[in-house]
């Protein structure tokens, strides 16, 4: 396997400009893909990584549970730096999967909260909750039903809205249902969880799908200019009632972030989507680069977890 094994933990570096370039250049949607994508992907990579590794240290252990033949010479060869990055690589391994399953836990936890929150309401499309904390935000159904989920919003954010800004409100969250925007936040920060060298892209994402739903507004209610001011007036209104909302996992539309930019990208022309970027532009080399380390990061993964996959099995008495 050599220093191939290790790569995988490192490359995610090679996406940091692209996480800032592309919410900036390219059409959200594209962004919010391409940023997910490659997250996952390189996500994945760096926790085989650490899995093979683990493998190696493991059979280092006094007591061990595994052959002994897996703590041979030729197993250890097999890993460069062996003793240290072997057994370092048992707590982060833990970590990792501690870290992704608080994460699942909790989101399973808002979604039940959320759902019974609306227990005895009228089963629409649109559920309104007597509550005077300004929040809305979209709550997807479980199962693979595409689009299918409620919007939640609370009568205190309503009645600070016009029916204008309220139509705007209803465009951005079933925006977020019908793209199911909640699986690519759910997605990043699991990579985030999986390796920190991939929180810029977590932050990315949260912005970019967003923007997405944002354009989706733009385009019901046929005004960039309500859209922006709906946005900007829903996020003074829940300025003033922090630790209000759906929380990381759910997308809402006074979500904290980068509002400012949000409004300010709205009262520009909407942005083209372009299906990839030039190759001579700062965003295109920035594309390419993550997309060279995505693939050299699944290549390294592969190719480290057939060898160790070789070299165990001839070290494994028969």
């Amino acid at each position: 396997m050599g220093v191939f094994v290790l790569l995988p933990l490192v490359l995610p570096l090679t996406a940091w400009p692209v996480a800032r370039l592309a919410e900036q250049r390219l059409h959200p949607r594209t962004a919010s893909w391409l940023l997910t994508v490659t997250a996952a992907v390189l996500g994945l990579c760096s926790t085989v990584c650490l899995a093979l590794l683990m493998v190696v240290g493991t059979a280092q252990l006094p007591g061990n549970p595994l052959p002994d033949g897996w703590s041979d010479d030729e197993v250890r060869e097999a890993v460069p730096y062996d003793e240290i990055a072997g057994q370092a690589a048992i707590p982060a391994l833990l970590a990792v999967v501690s870290g992704c399953g608080r994460l699942l836990w909790r989101h399973h936890r808002l979604r039940r909260r959320a759902e019974r929150s609306l227990a005895g309401l009228p089963r629409r499309t649109v559920a309104v909750l007597p509550d005077d904390a300004p929040y809305a935000y979209a709550l997807p159904e479980r199962g693979r039903r595409r689009g299918r989920g409620r919007v939640v919003v609370s009568s205190g954010m309503l009645s600070r809205l016009s029916p204008a800004e309220r139509r705007a409100l209803f465009a951005h969250e079933r925006a977020h249902l019908t793209a199911r925007h909640h699986r690519f936040l759910l997605l990043v920060q699991l990579a985030a969880r999986a390796n920190p060298f991939l929180r810029p892209l977590r932050t990315a994402v949260s912005y970019t799908v967003e923007r997405w739903a944002d354009e989706e507004a733009a385009g019901v209610v046929r005004s960039r200019r309500t859209v922006a001011r709906a946005i900007g007036r829903a996020a003074l209104i829940a300025g003033a009632a922090p630790g209000v909302g759906p929380g990381p996992a759910l997308a809402g539309f006074a979500a904290p972030g980068p509002v400012p930019r949000r409004v300010a990208a709205l009262l520009h022309p909407a942005p083209t989507a372009h299906a990839w970027p030039s190759l001579f532009t700062a965003v295109g080399v920035a594309v390419w680069t993550a997309a060279a380390g995505t693939a050299i990061s699944a290549l390294s993964s592969a190719n480290s977890a057939v060898t160790l996959f070789l070299v165990l099995k001839a070290a494994t008495p028969l």
